[in-house]
């Protein structure tokens, strides 16, 4: 089973450069019309999920190390 639209979205927006304090909090709202807190929510389920690691391993892995260095720093 492949990832949905949404998922995707998540994924390709996490791929891109930000230029500045809440630009990127602007273009979740804008462009898959969540809050920022709902869309971390989403990313962190979705970082568990094995369809993201096979859409986008770059990205789901760098965002898995980024999650557990915070873990490991708490």
């Amino acid at each position: 089973m492949e990832l949905g639209t949404r998922e995707k979205a998540i994924l390709a927006l996490e791929r891109r450069a930000f230029p500045g304090p809440g630009a990127k909090e602007r273009a979740i709202r804008e462009e898959l019309d969540l809050s920022p807190v709902r869309y971390h929510q989403l990313l962190n389920a979705l970082l568990d999920d094995e369809r993201a690691l096979a859409h986008d391993p770059v990205t789901v892995n760098r965002l898995r190390r980024i999650r557990e260095t915070r873990r490991a720093e708490r």
